[in-house]
Order: C-alpha cells, then sequence, then structure tokens
C-alpha cells in the first residue's frame, strides 16, 4: 500500500467515527430536549399571543437553551474538578437520569396547566420554564458533559469537538423549527401522534441512559486498574 493511500484510509476512518459522534450526539441531544414534548406547553402558555410574539419566545427559548448547553460545554470539565468528579461517574449519573426520563416519557403526562400556567404569567418564560427545565435539564446537561469525556478520548480533539458543537447547534435549531411551526405540528400529528412520538422517544431515551451507564462503569474499572475489559 502507497503512503497515500493508507493517509486516505486514515482519512475516511478519522471521517467515518466523527460522522458517528456528530449524529450520536445530534440524536441522543434531540431526544433529550423532545421538542413534542415541549409543544404543548409552549402552545398553553403562548395560547394568547400573535404568530409574531411565538417565534419571539421560541427564538428566545432556544437561545437559552444554546447557551445552556455551551456554557456547561466549556466549563462543565471545570466545575466537576473543582467538585472532585469524575467524567465517568457522571456519564453513569447521566445515564440513571436519561433512563428515569426515558420511563416517565412512557407514562401519561399532565398538561401542566397548574404549576405552568402560573409560571407564564409573569416573568421571562423563555428561560423558565421553557429553557430550563424543559429543554435543558439534567439528561442534556449530563449528556454534554459525558461527550466531553468521548472527546478528551479521541485521538482528534478537534474534529471531535467539532463534530458535537455542531451537533448541538442544529439539534436547537431543530426544536426552534419546531416550536415555530407548533401549531401546524400539533394539528396534523393531533393528540394520539403526539403521545405516540414521545413514546417512542421515550424508549430511545432509556436505551441510551443503558448505554452511558454500562459505558461509564466499564471506563470506570479500567480506570481503576481492572484491565481485563475490553
Amino acid at each position: 500500500m502507497t503512503i497515500n493511500g493508507l493517509i486516505a484510509d486514515i482519512g475516511a476512518g478519522v471521517f467515518r467515527t466523527e460522522l458517528t459522534l456528530f449524529f450520536s450526539t445530534f440524536t441522543t441531544l434531540l431526544a433529550i430536549i423532545n421538542p413534542f414534548e415541549v409543544l404543548p406547553i409552549f402552545l398553553l402558555l403562548q395560547r394568547d399571543k400573535d404568530d409574531q410574539e411565538r417565534r419571539r419566545v421560541a427564538f428566545m427559548a432556544c437561545l437559552y437553551a444554546l447557551l445552556l448547553i455551551l456554557f456547561f460545554l466549556f466549563f462543565g470539565a471545570v466545575i466537576l474538578k473543582i467538585f472532585g468528579v469524575s467524567l465517568n461517574m457522571v456519564r453513569i449519573a447521566g445515564g440513571i437520569v436519561l433512563m428515569r426520563i426515558g420511563f416517565e416519557l412512557f407514562l401519561p403526562s399532565s398538561n401542566g396547566e397548574g404549576s405552568l400556567g402560573c409560571a407564564g404569567s409573569n416573568g421571562n418564560i423563555a428561560f423558565m420554564p421553557l429553557a430550563m427545565p424543559l429543554m435543558i435539564g439534567p439528561g442534556a446537561i449530563a449528556t454534554v458533559l459525558g461527550m466531553m469525556a468521548v472527546v478528551e478520548r479521541s485521538s482528534h480533539e478537534t474534529l471531535a469537538f467539532g463534530a458535537i458543537l455542531t451537533a448541538i447547534v442544529l439539534a436547537v435549531a431543530a426544536t426552534y423549527a419546531c416550536l415555530v411551526f407548533a401549531t401546524r405540528l400539533t394539528t396534523t400529528l393531533g393528540p394520539l401522534g403526539i403521545d405516540a412520538a414521545t413514546r417512542i422517544v421515550g424508549f430511545f431515551v432509556s436505551a441510551m441512559g443503558v448505554s452511558l451507564v454500562f459505558s461509564g462503569v466499564i471506563d470506570a474499572l479500567r480506570t481503576h486498574g481492572i484491565t481485563g475489559l475490553h
């Protein structure tokens, strides 16, 4: 094999790895944000507003969500070091949180009329409750921190970080698109369609949580000297 052929094979392998990381981050984060869960509450809080105001609130909510994700992406590892927590432990805890979220998505959800209705009467509803905790909760935070562990183990950290950052931006953009077309989506899908989509998402969120716990446990055991795991 020539040197050029070897370089091409290495480049193709790196591209496949980062592409897999991109799709994994995008699908996981989009599933955790779960725009279909946010839609009914968004429409409830904005039921008396016109389309322009709804678009403004949707944009601000997604902007806040993006800023929160970026904060934990850039400073989450520093916060962990301050408290002496490893990324493997975060992956395990985050996986447990994801499993809990996934299981809850299988259960009938309330329409949020009570507490959310009160939250929407005053204050910045784009930040609370839309951006946090509906879009960015413990699951999303733990996912972002867990992905940083993947970046640290990658042989091409810059490419891996770029793949994750691109996936984050696109996931938030997709959420914004869902909120902008909230009325049309809820009319098209109907209550049964939204319920079915939510339960399907719940299944995959639970599976992702199990994967995070498993990989976190394996890496933690390797870190503590158990090298017989491959």
